[in-house]
């Protein structure tokens, strides 16, 4: 047993770290310009090829390193080629198709820079400062740059090739759901007819997939589906859950994972979804149940995972229903009285959330507290794992390994100031358990048919 006590601790003022110079920026402005007026009179001496070094030119008009993908020829004399180019040492959803108007070649000495990466922690002297561990760990998430092979373990470096080689060219730029087109960030498995497209349509109802604007429009005036499948497990004012059971409504889930890898990099469950139930989260008019979001888990998990899957789409996302996901699946959880923790690796976004989640649930437990409590007692109180615990205390530093044990060192006055904080304040949106409608049940490990629970 971990026992943790609450005694006082000191914050870091990040304040000191903070570099603000007018001057600086005007020069660094004027660079900037001096760099793209540079790069924009350059001009190609031969054929792009796949492989190829470039500049490109992003959509906030700076020019970045980039390594030449895959190659679209162009079908008619009016178009010219198009060039699927990747940010070197950027996050794979800012991948993108650029024309030749917005790719320069590269000169010898950013060719051969190992990364063109952003790094706010090389400073000048008079910019010196310290930076932790969490500081870059936050920027690299925040601002999605990726890691290295060299920065991975041996096995992930290889997972992590394979999985690069079979997803490296997304065609899919676009897709209509709803009344929302949103830019797609990753490459999903579709069949070949639809998964070449530049846009496919999806109905927000039964999420069945199109590619014909036509095709899209004669099937909404013929769905009669105005809600996902199964059955609703929550609902408070415009907001319901449904629960869907991978078993009996197969092609629904199947869409709904093919919909959801346009948007998360490393989930690769599509067709294989009887083992899992889906939590689909929605907004409620008169018209029907809209699409916002979802979370999936195994209905037996033998490593313990209380979820496998989260997605909120871009247009939802930053309103708190990621946090609201969270919190319905570790009150399931409870319900079925099970620690648990979401399967890894999380997405950047993932991380994020958790990690802010988790804190602001262990910071409510720690507020009103006064004495000694263990790390198992909060992991009985909140259902989340120990490890997990460990992890955020020691991101909010608020904790010591003394005596071969974790021990908190914080003041409740440090709690209010981190409550306080937009990072870890009340989510937007909280659950209700009163308007929660929902029972356990055990699953035979054979069929993964549901039982009733004893």
């Amino acid at each position: 047993m971990v026992k943790t006590t609450l005694t006082s601790g000191n914050n870091e003022n990040d304040a000191s770290n903070t570099v603000d110079s007018s001057t600086s920026s005007g020069e660094n402005k004027e660079n900037n310009d001096n760099l793209s007026n540079d790069i924009s009179s350059r001009r190609f001496e031969k054929p792009i090829q796949v492989a190829d070094k470039c500049m490109a030119r992003r959509i906030d008009d700076t020019w970045q390193l980039a390594e030449i993908i895959h190659i679209r020829p162009s079908l008619s004399d009016d178009a010219g080629s198009r060039y699927y180019v990747h940010y070197i040492g950027y996050d794979r959803r800012l991948d993108e198709w650029l024309g030749i108007d917005r790719l320069k070649p590269a000169s010898v000495k950013e060719t051969n820079e190992a990364s063109i990466r952003p790094d706010i922690w090389s400073l000048t002297e008079n910019q010196e400062r310290k930076v932790t561990r969490n500081q870059k760990r936050k920027h690299d998430e925040i601002n999605h740059i990726q890691k290295t092979y060299a920065e991975m373990d041996p096995t992930t470096a290889a997972l992590e090739k394979e999985h690069e080689a079979i997803t490296k060219v997304k065609y899919i730029d676009k897709v209509q759901i709803g009344k929302y087109e949103i830019d797609a960030w990753y490459y999903s498995p579709f069949p070949d007819e639809y998964g070449k497209q530049s846009k496919i349509w999806i109905c927000e109802y039964c999420l069945k997939y199109m590619k014909f604007e036509n095709t899209f429009k004669h099937h909404l005036t013929t769905c009669n589906h105005k809600q996902p499948p199964g059955g609703e497990i929550y609902r408070k004012c415009s907001l319901s859950v449904f629960e869907v059971d991978g078993k009996n409504h197969k092609l629904y889930c199947q869409n709904m994972c093919l919909l959801a890898k346009l948007f998360l990099d490393h989930k690769t469950l599509y067709f294989d979804v009887e083992p899992f139930l889906f939590y689909q989260l929605t907004e409620v008019d008169e018209d029907g149940c809209h699409i916002v979001g979802y979370f999936s888990k195994e209905k037996e998990s033998a490593d313990g995972n209380n979820l496998a899957c989260l997605l909120i789409l871009p247009p939802h996302q930053r309103k708190g229903y990621g946090k609201f996901l969270i919190a319905l699946s570790y009150e399931l959880a409870k319900m079925e009285r099970k620690i648990g923790s979401p399967e890894k690796p999380l997405s950047d976004l993932g991380k994020l959330t958790y990690r802010s989640y988790w804190s602001w649930v262990l910071l409510e437990a720690l507020k009103d507290f006064r004495g000694t409590l263990t790390v198992r007692d909060l992991c009985q109180m909140t259902c989340i794992t120990e490890e997990d615990i460990i992890g955020t205390l020691q991101s909010l530093n608020m904790t010591k390994y003394w005596k071969g044990q974790h021990v908190i060192c914080v003041t409740p006055k440090q709690i209010e100031e981190l409550l306080s904080s937009p990072e870890y304040r009340k989510p937007q949106i909280t659950l209700d358990t009163r308007y929660l409608r929902w029972s356990s049940q055990k699953y035979s490990q054979a069929t993964k048919t549901p039982q009733k629970s004893k």
